[in-house]
């Protein structure tokens, strides 16, 4: 059997260690891997990564020593053309052509829709693995690349916090998920941070500024509050100028983190979750399973339908807003 491996959308540290982990698992059941490159639009440009004998096939030693490489060695992209119809009929004659019986598409919730759309038109088997910074799919308690996402924004917290104590200021910090706000949820409470703006829940700037008073007559110097790119206050500049609109007590800076949280090295509970999902999704394929995502849950691999890992976000754990509240004092 030959099973077709990519990564689309937007990178996610980990996605090399998941590669890895499909090749290896694969090749050690004696079935051949197809590296694709860019994504589906590599596949319609029949994009392969090629062995040292020019054939498109991937070996072990393709994936020696990038299990802790961030970014893609197999590369990403997003592609206008495989939206369409046309687009995914072409990709499934290509799949059919070169002989790959399954696929591994790693990525999120545009990378699933995708490969549901595609099964319309291809009878392979279909294998997803959770790789995105956002953590917003369902059927996983995390996704690939979260927390080393994680880890990029509360070291860049932990640098702002010095000179926010400094120069006793407010620090308004923008992070990614516009969608979800598990980035900025996490990170407030790992970098204890005063406050967490997220698309989840509504951002009242009057009680904000309310609460910032209180915390300045406590003798608080300095303010940090994250905020996702997608709460409805509009991002960290948007929300700071009502703030201070609204009689902000701390003079205010905004720092936007932007793209990199996507990269640098996996930390090792990303390599070993990737690792994890990337040989769970081979033994599905060899099981005969097909139109799933390998998952995690409460420490145990599982399979969900691709359907309802995108039908709703992941939802943030109930207690981490109130934590980050009472951490706040």
């Amino acid at each position: 059997m030959r099973i077709g491996v990519f990564c689309s959308g937007g990178d996610a540290p980990g996605m090399n260690a998941c590669t890895r982990a499909v090749v290896r698992a694969a090749l050690a059941a004696g079935q051949e891997v197809v590296g694709i490159r860019r994504g589906y639009q590599g596949l319609l440009d029949e994009d392969f990564h090629r062995d040292a004998d020019g054939r498109p096939l991937m070996s072990a030693r393709c994936v020696s020593n990038i299990i802790q490489r961030g970014g893609t060695i197999l590369g990403s992209s997003r592609s206008d053309e495989f939206r369409t119809d046309a687009g995914q009929q072409k990709a499934a004659a290509i799949l059919k052509r070169h002989e790959i019986a399954a696929l591994v598409p790693i990525g999120g919730d545009g990378t699933f829709t995708g490969a549901i759309k595609l099964r319309r038109f291809w009878d392979g088997q279909v294998i997803g693995c959770p790789g995105t910074i956002d953590n917003d799919l369902c059927g996983t308690d995390y996704t690939i690349g979260f927390a080393t996402a994680v880890n990029t924004a509360v070291e860049a917290v932990d640098k702002l916090r010095d000179t926010a104590e400094s120069h006793e200021r407010m620090f308004l910090v923008e992070v990614m998920g516009r969608h979800n706000g598990c980035i900025a949820m996490y990170t407030a409470l790992a970098a204890g941070a005063e406050c967490a703006c997220v698309p989840e829940t509504p951002t009242d700037v009057a009680g904000m500024v309310d609460r910032l008073r209180e915390l300045k007559k406590r003798g608080k110097k300095s303010i940090v509050i994250i905020v996702s790119e997608g709460d409805e206050a509009g991002g960290a500049i948007a929300l700071n100028d009502k703030l201070v609109a609204a009689g902000c007590p701390f003079s205010s800076r905004t720092v936007t983190l932007g793209h990199v949280q996507r990269g640098g090295s996996p930390t090792p509970a990303d390599r070993i979750l990737a690792t994890r999902l990337g040989e769970c999704a081979v033994r599905a394929i060899l099981d005969g399973k097909t139109g799933l995502m390998a998952g995690e849950i409460q420490g145990r691999t599982t399979l969900t339908k691709l359907e309802e890992t995108i039908a709703a976000h992941h939802a943030l754990p109930v207690d981490l807003a109130r934590l980050v509240d009472l951490m706040s004092i």
